[in-house]
């Protein structure tokens, strides 16, 4: 972790994590201090940075944007790393989740991030230098990981996913965990861990994400396929009273959107298995 935290505008960064424990998003002490030492508004575009601690998604242009903190720390807790770990992100955008990651895991720890769009990886570098944070981010389809850093500890996705490919799973270390939104837009945030070579993931409950670009965001019959556990298998069901739930931020039709309008028959219960060949 930082021997300091910046400084400019923490008051605004300490009432957002105030807000964010109320709402049960912070349980861990490490993702607290790096939520708290993070700048959002060097991630946001300029035209932006008044709201930028507020507990929203943000646009940052090309049809994508920053999620809410509360999802960020959401899917950080969930992924639970820890100092010294080398995580594999796909989907840099303005480089903010990775920050936050980044400095859970500290100088020790690795974070590699693979985005597809050219100037969003750009944006991410630029962003990643103003705040100090040393983040290595790649161009590339996240559809096939980034095998030259493999395995990797943790591996998550910042973008909706049809179907998770096996470059990811296979990437990851066994009792590795993971952390993605399964489905497209109208997504479930799925979370476990890689036991004996499968995912074992929970249903975190509904959500909404940007699509993912290039191959990864395309419905292929070649990806690792989802199916439901028994009752009795993988991780424990999610304990939190409120589903997790992010508007897109960029489509005003899904503005509207309810958690109770998720017509999701399949996984309200239980966890998901998916073969990491």
């Amino acid at each position: 972790m930082p021997d300091a935290v910046p400084a400019e505008r923490l008051p605004e960064r300490e009432a957002l994590l105030a807000e964010l424990e109320v709402g049960g998003y912070l349980t861990d002490p490490l993702l607290e201090e790096a939520m708290l030492s993070v700048p959002r508004h060097l991630f946001v575009p300029d035209d932006l940075r008044d709201v930028a601690y507020e507990d929203r998604p943000l646009p940052i242009g090309f049809g994508q944007t920053v999620s809410a903190p509360h999802m960020v720390a959401m899917m950080t807790s969930a992924l639970q790393v820890r100092p010294g770990d080398k995580v594999l992100e796909v989907g840099a955008g303005v480089g903010y989740h990775a920050a936050i990651v980044k400095r859970i895991v500290g100088p020790k720890g690795r974070v590699i991030s693979v985005e597809y769009l050219p100037e969003l990886v750009e944006l991410a570098r630029r962003n990643l230098k103003k705040a100090k944070i040393d983040v290595e981010v790649h161009e590339g389809d996240g559809f096939e990981g980034h095998p030259d850093e493999a395995p990797y500890d943790a591996v998550y996705v910042t973008c909706a996913i049809p179907q998770i490919p096996d470059a990811l799973a296979q990437q990851l270390k066994e009792g590795g965990h993971f952390v993605a939104p399964l489905g497209i837009t109208r997504c479930q945030l799925v979370a476990g861990h890689k036991k004996d070579g499968v995912l074992q993931l929970d249903d975190l409950g509904p959500c909404l994400f940007v699509n993912a670009q290039g191959r990864l965001g395309v419905h292929l019959d070649i990806g690792t396929p989802v199916e439901p556990l028994e009752d009795d298998e993988g991780l424990e069901d999610d304990e939190s009273e409120e589903p997790a739930f992010d508007n897109t931020g960029v489509d005003d039709d899904l503005d509207d959107f309810e958690d109770e309008d998720f017509d999701d028959d399949d996984d309200d219960e239980g966890g998901m298995t998916t073969t990491a060949p």
